[in-house]
């Protein structure tokens, strides 16, 4: 024989509380004075001993850049770039020299050179920006590297300095 028993809501038809308490209780979080650190505040004296030493507890601190204001970053290392020169050749972004290969990365979706494997390749290479250690390696095996920012940077000056000439 199967025994069926009433759900609880049902049981508790006719009675004011429900089984807790006063009326007032069982609100949530209100009937505490909210979640976590409520009550807290300047005139809640009952936990606000435990906030005293932390001393950024009260207002905003510190900022947040702008999403508009980050440059995001889409890198290649060096290793990378020697074994994949072909497939640079094939889409129009490097081309074959006779001592070796021009790479252009405003062609391409990377804007960032790092320095992670080697080259034995000669590489001349065009790009937004670079880690020092890409730079010395590029170096190192007889190539060049042109970063834009820095060739903004000195067409910048030069046009300040034309626009402001100096007195003596």
């Amino acid at each position: 024989m199967v025994v069926s028993r009433r759900k609880k809501a049902s049981r508790q038809r006719g009675k004011k509380t429900h089984g807790w308490g006063s009326k007032k209780k069982h609100r949530g979080s209100g009937n505490r004075g909210g979640r976590r650190h409520a009550g807290t505040g300047k005139r809640g004296d009952s936990k606000k001993p435990s906030f005293w030493k932390n001393k950024k507890y009260f207002g905003r601190h510190g900022f947040n850049r702008r999403p508009s204001m980050r440059k995001s970053y889409n890198p290649i290392n060096v290793g990378d770039l020697d074994n994949s020169i072909e497939t640079f050749i094939k889409s129009g972004a490097a081309e074959k020299k006779a001592d070796g290969y021009e790479v252009d990365f405003t062609k391409t979706q990377f804007n960032k050179l790092l320095g992670k494997g080697d080259t034995s390749n000669k590489l001349i290479i065009t790009v937004d920006s670079a880690s020092t250690k890409a730079k010395d390696k590029i170096e190192k095996a007889g190539g060049k590297l042109n970063l834009l920012s820095e060739a903004e940077k000195d067409s910048e000056d030069k046009s300040d300095d034309s626009d402001n000439p100096s007195s003596n």
